[in-house]
């Protein structure tokens, strides 16, 4: 039931891609309470799972607030445990997250325009990279916008209570903006459609997680909240609520298990008016607090009263009673947000069923799409549909037609899509940014969580006489054979999709490679001429192919043979199809998992073509995939064969027909089994094998130690991706043999040097290189590379699994160098 509580009550975070199915009466019952409510609150952090989800469920389904979290960030610079995307891809995924997890608790959903760029270990450096008045302009949006009574942080803005650059940069930008946002004379471009608002106190929801012992963790003077609290109408309590919510963070491995019984959040007062008991103290929370507004409360009280489980369309007379009052009442936001949520009130106590949905999941601008409409009331009360429109492909139709409980009605439309209707690239996405901020030119449109659907369905109403306006969004609907019914987003794209097979093409000589490009249709008879731009240097051949596409969403694949310079070079090539006088230039891919709607991502159809001088050693490499990452398409690139290993292939069988085997990223983080074929592999190295362990945490270990010796982790890591490298061994076979490794080897790493380094390590280990963020002390065990037995074992923190993917040509000479070890057994046997 929790999951269709966000449902129905989720604010601006739900997602178009839902079923449009009705509530049950305890939904009704809850949402009549929570119209009796005025009250809202603004939890603030930077990331995706900063949000305290106990606290925001409780303030939605226990308090009846309207509650938002405001996160700073997309989580564009973390690590995914779910799949390969990382980066804007990743951002997406998060964005999504956070819009499920807001559907269960309830909460709506805002961010600003800054980008995840990796790990800060200052808020100094943080808003530096971050454009400091930018992010403080949209945190002022966001309050003028949802106006909230109180804001809480998740960090605090204290220097000594710092955990991350992001974290206290995210609570000292919320203190600025509260101050701004009440101030006439700032950001006044805001003004147009906005007004200043004051927050009536600020609080931070701390805990002894942000103290060295619980001992130290003083709750005199805190306000304190009791989440636990178990509610009958949902059927558990808001920390079983929240447990559900915060597991929505799939991408993050933040499944939760729910707590029963109390649970205790602790709130302490940063600025405004201290409330001495309670969040809402001293705010009018009742419809009293707006001019003309207590007829409207008087009615919905009534409604409360009178509502029948069993009959919930008795109470709609009351509703559009309080509807007509609450018309009738001057412009505000407080007007808007009830009113939406009287509707949906409305439409679930009548078990009323619309939708609209495409016959087909995506089409280009100036095609045409069926769509079936489809309306049904389950109730006794007269409801008659009088039109319906797609305001944004300029359609409207009259439907004058009763609804009543014996039968569905049903319609279908033939809609043109207007040949300016923007595409479903995420708006963030569309122009590019900076390495700290995206752009928006909109300023609509920051804040949004996502984009808005293209095309909505608005059907007018008469429910016993009162005009009610209700929009759905136009989605996807088709039926699985095992799964059922299922719906996605309807999406907008280009009539031609262009996708290079990959996003790095790697030349380790002078000799050409093809470059297969996959030219994908978005309507069908589509014909055109594809062609490649190239670097000055580079070559193509041919220069240019014809091709012609019968069917939609069939594709065609053109390969082009590409020779590249003779001295190493680095730059971007570009596909680009034309077509009816038209250029097209981007990809089209879409991210698909279970737990969020389906998503559009149309990239820049670009590669990045690196041509370096590198020689290797050995052919064959078997990879155990952790986390998820792309090297493995990078050794192929340069000319490995690398097979792909589960954990029950990590056998002596197996492993002795390698010449080299690396463990992906947190292997040792992920791989329930993995402890058992540790000895595998050591035997594997003591016979002459190389073994390559990728970076892990030292939370959530799979295995007992990570090595065949000592070794301890650590939270140790360089962020700064231009920090210096020294070499500590420079005579190291890995700094030399078969590639000779220089400090130019280290420019243009992306994101950051390395992570979760090594702090102490055995005598066996040779640590390699050493580097350090600005004002650290060095940190020496990025690389460790030991003999053991007859071949080697090396332990790396450094971040291959976004170099190579980037690819950064240093990274691939050095990883080929350490995959390149060898002990004279090991020569032997290649």
């Amino acid at each position: 039931m929790a999951a269709a509580m966000g449902l129905f009550l989720g604010g601006a975070g739900t997602a178009a891609a839902q079923a449009p199915g009705p509530a049950d009466a305890s939904e009704i019952q809850l949402s009549l309470k929570k119209l009796r409510v005025l009250a809202s609150a603004l939890y603030v952090g930077a990331h995706p799972d900063d949000e305290n989800t106990d606290l925001i469920a409780y303030l939605t389904k226990g308090r009846l607030a309207d509650a938002a979290y405001l996160s700073m960030t997309r989580g564009d610079g973390g690590q995914n445990l779910i799949g390969p995307e990382i980066g804007e891809l990743l951002g997406i995924i998060r964005s999504q997250e956070l819009l499920a997890a807001r559907r269960i608790d309830g909460g709506s959903q805002f961010f600003t325009r800054a980008i995840d760029f990796g790990f800060s270990k200052t808020p100094e450096e943080t808003l530096r990279i971050w454009d400091h008045d930018q992010v403080l302009s949209d945190a002022v949006r966001v309050i003028r916008q949802f106006q909230p009574d109180v804001v809480i942080t998740r960090f605090s803005a204290d220097p000594g209570r710092s955990t991350h650059g992001h974290h206290t940069a995210s609570a000292r930008l919320t203190r600025e903006a509260v101050e701004a946002a009440a101030d006439p004379s700032r950001f006044v471009e805001q003004l147009d459609t906005l007004k200043p608002w004051k927050v009536r106190r600020l609080l931070w929801n701390t805990s002894s997680w942000f103290y060295d012992s619980a001992e130290k963790f003083d709750k005199s003077g805190l306000l304190e909240i009791d989440v636990g609290e178990y509610s009958p109408l949902l059927g558990a309590s808001f920390a079983e609520l929240a447990a559900l919510s915060s597991s929505m963070h799939k991408s993050q491995g933040f499944g939760s298990g729910a707590v029963h019984g109390e649970s205790l959040e602790y709130l302490e007062h940063v600025e405004g008016e201290r409330a001495q008991k309670d969040l809402f103290e001293g705010i009018d929370t009742t419809w009293g607090r707006i001019a003309g507004g207590k007829p409207v409360g008087e009615s919905l009280e009534r409604a409360y009263r009178e509502f029948s489980p069993e009959n919930p369309a008795l109470v709609v007379p009351l509703l559009l009673e309080a509807r007509g009052r609450l018309a009738s009442l001057p412009a505000g936001r407080w007007k808007d947000v009830k009113l939406r949520e009287l509707d949906r009130t409305i439409l679930a106590s009548l078990g009323l069923y619309l939708e609209a949905a495409a016959g087909t999941y995506s089409a280009s601008p100036g095609d045409t799409v069926k769509i079936e409409l489809e309306a049904a009331n389950r109730s006794t009360v007269r409801v008659a549909l009088k039109r319906i429109s797609i305001p944004t492909a300029r359609t409207d139709t009259p439907w004058d037609q009763p609804l009543d409980g014996r039968q569905g009605k049903k319609k279908s439309l033939d809609v043109a899509l207007p040949a300016d209707l923007a595409d479903s690239q995420p708006y963030w996405l569309r122009r590019k940014g900076t390495m700290g901020m995206f752009r928006v030119e909109d300023p609509a449109l920051i804040g949004s969580p996502e984009n808005r659907p293209p095309l909505t369905a608005v059907f007018a109403l008469e429910v016993n006489g009162t005009p009610v306006r209700v929009e759905r969004p136009v989605v996807y609907k088709w039926t699985d054979p095992v799964r059922g019914e299922l719906y996605r987003p309807f999406e907008v794209v280009p009539a031609l999709a262009v996708d290079i097979a990959e996003k790095v093409f790697v030349f380790p000589g002078t000799g050409a490679r093809e470059v297969p490009v996959r030219v994908r249709a978005g309507r069908a008879g589509t014909q055109g001429t594809l062609r490649l731009e190239l670097p000055a240097g580079w070559k193509s051949t041919p220069p240019s192919q014809k091709f012609r596409i019968e069917e939609k969403d069939a594709a065609t694949t053109l390969t082009f043979d590409i020779l590249p310079p003779d001295t190493p070079s680095v730059g971007s090539l570009r596909a680009v199809a034309e077509a009816g006088g038209q250029r097209y230039d981007r990809g089209r891919l879409h991210i698909e998992y279970p737990h969020i709607p389906t998503q559009v991502y149309l990239p820049p159809a670009e590669a990045r073509v690196v041509r370096l001088d590198l020689k290797r050693r050995g052919e064959t490499i078997g990879y155990v995939q952790g986390a998820g990452d792309q090297i493995p398409a990078g050794l192929r690139q340069v000319g490995y064969t690398v097979v792909e290993l589960g954990v029950q292939d990590l056998v002596p069988e197996r492993l002795g027909k390698l010449d080299a085997v690396i463990l992906g990223v947190r292997a040792y983080n992920t791989l329930e089994e993995i402890q058992s074929r540790q000895p595998a592999l050591y035997d594997y190295v003591k016979t002459g094998g190389t073994l390559i362990v990728q970076y892990n945490t030292s939370q959530e270990l799979k295995v007992e130690s990570v090595a065949p010796y000592p070794l301890k982790l650590s939270r140790q890591r360089v962020t700064e991706e231009n920090a210096a490298v020294r070499f500590l061994l420079p005579e190291h076979p890995v700094l030399n043999e078969p590639n000779r490794i220089t400090p130019a080897d280290f420019e243009g790493w992306v994101q950051e040097r390395g992570l979760y380094f090594p702090s102490e390590w055995d005598g066996a280990f040779a640590a390699v290189l050493s580097s350090n963020d600005e004002g650290e002390p060095p940190r020496d065990g990025g690389l460790l590379v030991a003999k053991y037995g007859e071949g080697y074992f090396v332990y790396t923190g450094y971040s291959w699994f976004r170099q190579i993917p980037a690819g950064v040509p240093g990274a691939y000479r050095l990883f080929v160098n350490l995959i390149s070890l060898e002990a004279p057994r090991h020569a032997d046997r290649r």
